[in-house]
């Protein structure tokens, strides 16, 4: 008799623990489920949102009324702007003219940009890490941003040669301080509690660098880019401006073209320049949203 009290007294446990263990799956798989039904809508709701007037009404909008404006002082101004069907027939019957000296353009302030956020970068760790080293470069870092790189641009004709270097230094001057001043910032953007909580686990310079200074310095680098990345067009063309030799880039069309009169064909390279500023500023949000889906301003724009 006790053995069989003992057995049917276990029967009840084994159901206990079948039903939980039942009860369990069916809530992850209500959970899952749950889930995948939010998700499909949060993807949907996204690809829906891009779609909506409220978005792309107001681009289209000021820009029809950016364009009747300029027809309208385009016609009343000949002398002044070209007519917009102008513009597009200097592109549509040269495409590949355009084309060609838009990839040397854009070759120029990419590489440039390349070389400028590297130096910066590192120079911008330097001075985070060393007080003293920080009160020797800034002030050079300072008197390099305040000099005009027009002036410098004969000078480095002449060290380098008439070749693509003067060119690249130019651009890379001119995309410098933004990104040091910002990689800058987002380093010392650190709260003094977590620096704190660092120091009690013995964590290493190298440690706190890589782990807390980099991940927390990273949305103020991509402002540094959102910035430069428009600006290292303009580096490249003020340096096909100032930096004789040059034989092709949107620069050099601008100012051929303008010295023998022709507007159409400068307001075509200006639209180049534009669309490639457009273009680069919006790969990089797009690589923003990416990196910094943990970032909270992106969680509140998802939000």
């Amino acid at each position: 008799m006790t053995h069989d009290s003992a057995k049917n007294a276990a029967l009840p446990l084994d159901t206990t623990d079948t039903a939980i263990a039942t009860a369990a799956t069916a809530s992850g798989t209500a959970a899952a489920a749950t889930s995948d039904r939010r998700a499909t809508p949060r993807r949907s709701t996204t690809r829906r949102s891009i779609l909506r007037p409220t978005i792309w009404l107001p681009v289209v909008v000021a820009l029809l009324v950016a364009g009747v404006l300029w027809e309208v002082v385009a016609i009343n101004n000949t002398y002044l702007l070209p007519r917009l069907g102008m513009i597009g027939q200097a592109i549509i019957t040269q495409p590949a003219f355009y084309l060609e000296n838009a990839w040397v353009t854009l070759s120029e302030a990419l590489i440039g940009l390349v070389i400028g956020f590297v130096a910066a970068f590192i120079v911008a760790v330097i001075v985070t890490e060393s007080g003293i080293l920080r009160r020797a470069i800034m002030p050079l870092a300072v008197v390099l941003n305040v000099t005009p790189v027009v002036a410098i641009a004969p000078a480095l004709v002449v060290a380098f040669g008439f070749g693509p270097a003067p060119k690249l230094i130019v651009t890379a001057l001119i995309t410098f301080f933004p990104i040091l001043m910002n990689v800058i910032t987002g380093l010392n953007s650190v709260s003094p509690p977590i620096l704190q909580v660092f120091a009690t686990l013995r964590a290493s310079r190298l440690e706190v660098l890589t782990r807390l200074r980099l991940p927390s310095s990273l949305p103020y680098v991509f402002a540094a880019l959102k910035v430069v990345f428009p600006l290292s067009i303009v580096g490249a063309v003020v340096a096909e401006f100032s930096a004789p030799g040059a034989a092709k880039g949107l620069g050099t069309v601008i100012s051929v073209a303008s010295s023998n009169s022709r507007l159409a064909v400068v307001y075509a390279a200006i639209l180049c320049l534009a669309i490639m500023g457009a273009v680069l500023l919006f790969l990089v949000t797009l690589l923003e949203k990416r990196v910094l889906r943990w970032h909270e301003s992106q969680l509140l724009k998802r939000g």
